[in-house]
């Protein structure tokens, strides 16, 4: 396993232990070596390489376009995409019950293992080694922003704006799964529109989703 995962992210680890724990969710029940506080580690790493590799690609860009570069790079669906690249779900350690119930495809799990990752790579290499591993994984992504990308829910908030309507209003009309791997259900209403509803593994993410498809169904309506 180590070997195979070795040569997708292009490094060898010094400490085949920090590895493990970061492939190791929480649902195998071992508190001693769970991924939970590699990933809150590799979560500030990864903000932190981004905004640099941002800052050196695009000098002449104001600090707005860059936080909105930045926020597209971090986000959940980023890392789902860099994960699969790498083949990770093939190396997460989950239980009996995860496997079973499709864990090691699930967006949170995966983009979490890769965070956790990202601190494993920190703590055995140090910044250097884990800001590389984040340039090449995110070379792509990098490059293909020829402009900074727009959230959702700015969008739709500009959009209403624009015309003088009230702000979006977001409200939470389901919840389902166990505490440690819930699913969210949010709505957005848009006055003279109508509403749209998405699922998500936060909440965050399940206003942009529900954002996004309002945004489809204002564009449906031209």
């Amino acid at each position: 396993m180590t070997d195979a995962l070795g040569k997708k992210i292009g490094y060898v680890f010094s400490d085949a232990g920090l590895l493990e724990t970061a492939l190791t969710h929480s649902s195998t029940q071992n508190d001693d070596q769970d991924n939970e506080r590699l990933e809150f580690l590799g979560d500030r790493v990864l903000g932190l390489a981004i905004a640099d590799l941002l800052f050196a690609a695009y000098p002449d860009e104001p600090e707005g376009g860059l936080a909105k570069r930045h926020t597209g790079l971090v986000q959940q669906e980023a890392l789902v995409g860099v994960a699969r690249d790498i083949d990770l779900a093939a190396h997460v350690r989950l239980s009996a019950g995860e496997m079973k119930s499709g864990g090691q495809q699930k967006d949170k799990i995966l983009a979490d293992a890769l965070e956790a990752l990202i601190g494993a790579i920190y703590l055995d290499g140090g910044f250097a080694a884990a800001e590389a591993f984040i340039e090449r994984s995110w070379y792509t992504r990098l490059q293909s922003q020829t402009l900074p990308p727009e959230d959702s829910k700015s969008l739709l908030q500009e959009w209403a704006q624009g015309r003088g309507l009230p702000l979006p209003e977001y409200k939470l009309i389901g919840r389902s799964g166990s505490d440690h791997e819930p699913t969210f259900e949010m709505e957005v209403t848009v006055d003279t529109v109508g509403s749209a509803s998405a699922i998500a593994n936060s909440k965050r993410g399940a206003e942009k989703e529900a954002a996004t498809k309002m945004l489809q169904k204002i564009e449906d309506k031209k």
